[in-house]
């Protein structure tokens, strides 16, 4: 069994890939330019892949793959149609990261919520020193008694449920693919959700209903004293829209992981934003923790595993 490894940097030099040796010789790519995937996959019977495109173009002369095996629960990268076509064997990794996204989550919206790096850096910028009192007061809030809405009540966004309730939430929910069996919140429509949340974390998948789902309407119907948080996909918020409700105290603050193209382009307006009570950004590291990373591997190779065994586990075609 011949396995190509991609995109081995996806899950972090910090954690081991060397599990998958277990299941036949490994080439292993730190990250693949597009223009380098088909040479590298020529002989691969399977490819492990997280952002490395997967289609016609890249996989016609690789006559011998018979499975991808996505470092990731995404797989956009990867032409559905055509490997069915081909009769190629796709995976992904499911529920890795579903307690660090929930984690960071609810860490974002603490933060800007109290502001915190805003403190972190006057006490060691030295002014807390120098002043004369004990204390010093910039405002903060408190999530008791607020209402935390969720748009995506999937996994994580059930996790974060259970936070924001055990924080003291209101929790209402809107179901973005239209359905949801989910009976512990309470479920509203999209105005209702905009017009009622305090707090609205994102936890969809980017499609064409979530495509820049927060716009610039979005944001006219939200409350003036309303965090938004990403933590979904970038493109679920239209990103001058959020400046523009940031700018003009549509909304009090957001936080975000994820951007509509990533790394951060130079020219993004929010990278502008250096108030840290209205904006905190951070690099697309919600899912990233170690554990999360270590599951991800290992779920990775119990689907090669299931495929040479003949099973379909976690097969997405």
């Amino acid at each position: 069994m011949k396995i190509v490894v991609l995109d081995r940097s996806s899950v972090g030099e910090d954690v081991s890939v060397e599990a998958i040796k277990q299941f036949g010789e490994v080439d292993f790519y730190n990250s693949t330019p597009d223009e380098l995937v088909a040479e590298r996959i020529a002989d691969a019977n399977i490819v492990v892949a997280n952002k490395s495109p997967m289609n016609e173009s890249t996989m016609k002369d690789a006559k011998q793959v018979k499975m991808i095996c996505q470092l990731s629960t995404g797989y956009d990268n990867v032409d559905i149609e055509y490997c069915k076509n081909r009769g190629i064997h796709v995976a992904n990794a499911r529920n890795y990261s579903t307690a660090a996204v929930a984690q960071h989550t609810v860490a974002l919206a603490l933060s800007v919520l109290e502001n915190l790096p805003y403190y972190d850096n006057y006490v060691k910028s030295g002014a807390y020193a120098s002043q004369p009192r004990f204390a010093h007061f910039k405002p903060w809030y408190e999530l008791e008694g607020k209402t935390w809405g969720i748009a995506g009540m999937g996994n994580i966004g059930r996790r974060v449920a259970k936070a924001a309730e055990a924080l003291g939430c209101k929790v209402i929910f809107f179901a973005t693919s239209g359905h949801s069996d989910c009976r512990d919140y309470e479920r509203v429509d999209w105005d209702t959700l905009l017009a009622q949340s305090d707090i609205l974390s994102l936890h969809c998948p980017l499609s064409d209903r979530t495509f820049h789902l927060m716009n610039a309407d979005a944001f006219s119907k939200m409350k003036k004293s309303a965090v938004l948080i990403n933590v979904a996909r970038g493109a679920v918020v239209d990103t001058d829209a959020l400046y523009e409700a940031l700018v003009n105290g549509e909304i009090r603050g957001a936080g975000t992981d994820v951007f509509e193209k990533e790394p951060i382009l130079a020219d993004n307006p929010l990278a502008t934003l250096k108030e840290t009570g209205k904006l905190q950004l951070t690099p697309h590291m919600a899912w990233a923790s170690i554990e999360a990373r270590e599951r991800c591997v290992e779920e990775t190779c119990k689907n090669i595993a299931a495929f040479i065994s003949g099973e379909g586990r976690n097969r997405v075609v």
